[in-house]
């Protein structure tokens, strides 16, 4: 074999077989199991022929445990460059079918150093979770491995975009470098855990599926963990290039501007959205879609403390990260996992130079004792942390209740925001006027001839002299009172008005959030 074409067969033959992972029959119970290969995966993510492999012919060095003689294609990862949507990304896929996708530390030195590839070039990084933990034969070098990745998942943080998509098993230490990503997305046949059913079977005597367990409608609902349920693995990747295109490449870029809606004329339909009553329900996201470009909103963590929303949409084509109340759940209050949802999307909005607009109508902070004990004070101070902090252009509009602390809390002007419009139908008061007339006019209501007749005066008195937005106004605490058709013009020109916002804050290492 010393000519030239017979170096270069040699080389497509052994080609072939790394790319061929754990073999057809491997592939095909991947294929029953209703999931894509790891391949299959990349190929369906990224623009057709723009992959470029790094590491294809790594393999471990381990020689314990009958593993001297044992060929893991690729280590059981891949590894590259590609274009989604013609913009750069770094990439990761996971191959179970080769040693069950374990993650060793060959495996885990290629991640990590293609995810500092992802920080040199300042392009966002894309892993594919699909693997049976550490492997165990390799022992603590595997655990090596998961702290290199672990490290270079923080070093990107705020840096570039980190995307995880979990399309199988993710157990133990694995679990942990999706939870340091920015955005998970979990297709509904994969488990995400730190500690397996039978493992807490054995400790607590507790009986639970990998389902209950780990499953995305777990994550989603109860702990708040991932972002995005994907039907399968291609729902899962098709999630993740419409989330990447709201996204600037790196933190020293805006986001991508792309052909938006250039029309701002007036839209009646946000008349009818809000009831002027504040104790009738309505969907907020009716709000936003008649505000944004083709009524196009990504919602993020659409599950998890549905009394906020949050999500990714364009104005003029200029991407916006929209927080909003959601009357139709608890009329909008804010608790312990609203404070969280909304704060960490504001924290990544503002670290990748994406302006924030609020929507507001909000009673207040949810009362009760469990609130309370489990640190509503600490919780709710993230949200103010977070809307204080950031520098990006921020906008909101006050639709209508908007009382106590939780109207500071919800990018107030003291708290920085750079425009506040509010709706004829606001009402911005330390509470509800029923609530105040209560406490501010009690004894003239005890003493009055018809207390109920003297209570319905004095609530509409204290609605009059307080709960308006013209006293706000007064104050300088709302720019303008608009009509609710020309909220999209509004928030149109203010986007442009403030494109080349510039906030100095004192110098320091960072601030301290109250986690």
């Amino acid at each position: 074999m010393n000519s030239m074409q017979d170096k270069i067969a040699d080389l497509q033959r052994r080609r072939a077989e790394a790319e061929a992972g754990g073999g057809t029959e491997r592939q095909a119970r991947q294929r029953e199991a209703g999931k894509l290969t790891a391949r299959e995966r990349v190929a369906a993510l990224v623009d057709a022929d723009s992959f470029d492999e790094a590491g294809l012919f790594a393999t471990h060095r381990a020689t314990l445990f009958g593993m001297a003689d044992k060929v893991l294609p690729a280590d059981g990862v891949i590894t590259g460059a590609a274009a989604v949507d013609g913009r750069l990304v770094h990439l990761a896929s996971q191959d179970f079918t080769v040693a069950g996708g374990s993650a060793g530390e060959v495996h885990s030195t290629k991640v990590a150093e293609i995810m500092h590839m992802a920080l040199k070039t300042g392009s966002p990084f894309v892993f594919i979770n699909d693997s049976g933990g550490a492997r165990v034969q390799e022992g603590i070098d595997s655990l090596s491995g998961y702290g290199k990745v672990f490290h270079a998942n923080v070093l990107l943080s705020g840096v570039v975009p980190q995307v995880a998509l979990v399309c199988g098993p993710c157990a133990g230490g694995a679990a942990y470098s999706p939870a340091l990503t920015d955005f998970i997305i979990q297709t509904r046949q994969s488990q995400l855990f730190i500690t397996g059913p039978q493992v807490i079977r054995q400790v607590t005597g507790e009986k639970v599926s990998a389902e209950q367990l780990g499953g995305p409608d777990a994550h989603m609902r109860l702990s708040g963990v991932i972002h995005f349920i994907a039907e399968d693995d291609r729902h899962a990747v098709l999630l993740c290039r419409k989330l990447l295109s709201f996204l600037p490449a790196n933190n020293l870029e805006d986001p991508p501007q792309v052909a938006g809606d250039p029309a701002v004329e007036p839209n009646p339909l946000l008349e009818t959205l809000v009831p002027a009553q504040a104790r009738q329900a309505y969907d907020v996201r009716r709000v936003i879609a008649a505000v944004v470009d083709f009524a196009d909103f990504l919602e993020v963590q659409a599950g998890f403390a549905p009394n906020i929303v949050v999500g990714f949409a364009r104005i003029g084509g200029c991407t916006v990260g929209v927080v909003a109340n959601q009357a139709l759940v608890q009329a909008g209050v804010l608790d312990i996992d609203a404070s969280d949802k909304a704060a960490r999307f504001i924290r990544f909005c503002n670290a990748f130079n994406i302006p924030l607009l609020t929507f507001v109508d909000v009673p207040g902070f949810l009362p009760g004792v469990r609130q309370e004990h489990a640190g509503i004070i600490r919780h709710g101070a993230k949200l103010l942390f977070a809307y204080a902090s950031a520098t990006v252009p921020k906008i909101t509009v006050i639709l209508r209740k908007a009382y106590g602390g939780a109207y500071v809390a919800m990018c107030s002007k003291d708290l920085g925001a750079d425009r506040v419009f509010a709706w004829p139908t606001a009402e911005i008061a330390v509470m509800g006027a029923e609530g105040a007339a209560e406490i501010v006019f009690r004894k003239e209501i005890d003493e009055a001839a018809q207390p109920e007749q003297k209570r319905r005066e004095l609530i509409d008195d204290y609605r009059e002299t307080f709960s308006n937005p013209y006293v706000a106004a007064a104050r300088r605490l709302v720019d303008a009172v608009i009509e609710p058709a020309l909220t999209r013009r509004h928030v149109a020109q203010a986007l442009e008005y403030l494109r080349n916002k510039r906030e100095l804050r004192p110098q320091k290492k960072h601030g301290l959030m109250p986690l």
